[in-house]
């Protein structure tokens, strides 16, 4: 609840903003408006993703709702006299939940033990879930001015992380599983990004180039499992 209060007040802050920055360009003649000539866009982000499970075994697939949130701020460094071509860099926060049939458990000694759920198997909910630190790195073109607000744009770039906080969580009948800790699991992540979109709404696309588990193995199946998030970006200033 608290996470959804705080995106729809980054939401509202965002529209304002672009009201304000409107209203700026409509006013008449006769009263004196500042340019910023040297300005720079879009360095507050707020982004939602669909999550697929992608590199999968084949006795795993993906089941129920996985989803995405992703926030933070991009430094802009304009490269041209016009600004509409950059570099952005910044730091940022995600959390992504994946939801699928892969169990994850531990036996007495520690060992991971991975199996797939089968379809008769009852049980309520099985998924993991991830916190990042993350580094987005960019390149921007965009059909922008210091006049308007509304423009076109393209960022593509590279996208890196670190997973500060695993969570796996199996809970039936019997009784809950929660593990954090797997020996498995690769918490450095980098992917590809790529953003297009004109004004408040934006596509961005994410795959990552690395698997979430390394030297893991389900039905006698080595795996790794990746990630490919379909979702939407809001820019703010």
């Amino acid at each position: 609840m608290k996470n959804a209060l705080f995106v729809l007040f980054l939401f509202s802050c965002s529209y304002g903003f672009a009201q304000e920055r409107e209203l700026l360009t409509r006013l008449p003649d006769t009263v004196p408006t500042s340019i910023d000539s040297l300005y720079r866009e879009d360095q507050l982000y707020v982004g939602f993703s669909f999550n697929l499970i992608t590199d999968k075994p084949s006795t795993i697939g993906q089941q129920s709702f996985s989803g995405g949130l992703h926030l933070g701020m991009i430094r802009d460094f304009p490269l041209n006299k016009r600004r509409n071509i950059a570099l952005g860099a910044g730091l940022g926060w995600s959390l992504n939940s994946y939801g699928q049939n892969l169990k994850i458990d531990q036996d007495a000694q520690g060992n991971t033990i991975f199996s797939s759920l089968e379809n008769n198997q009852d049980y309520q909910t099985n998924r993991f879930t991830t916190q990042l630190i993350e580094a987005p790195i960019e390149f921007r073109w965009r059909t922008s001015t210091p006049e308007t607000y509304k423009f076109w744009r393209i960022y593509t770039g590279l996208r890196l992380g670190y997973v500060y906080r695993f969570r796996s969580n199996y809970k039936d009948a019997n009784g809950q599983l929660k593990l954090h800790d797997l020996p498995e699991l690769d918490r450095f992540r980098i992917g590809t990004t790529f953003t297009f979109g004109y004004n408040t709404f934006n596509f961005q696309f994410y795959y990552a180039l690395n698997p979430f588990f390394k030297n893991a193995e389900v039905d006698q199946e080595s795996f790794g499992i990746s990630t490919l998030q379909i979702g939407l970006n809001f820019y703010i200033l």
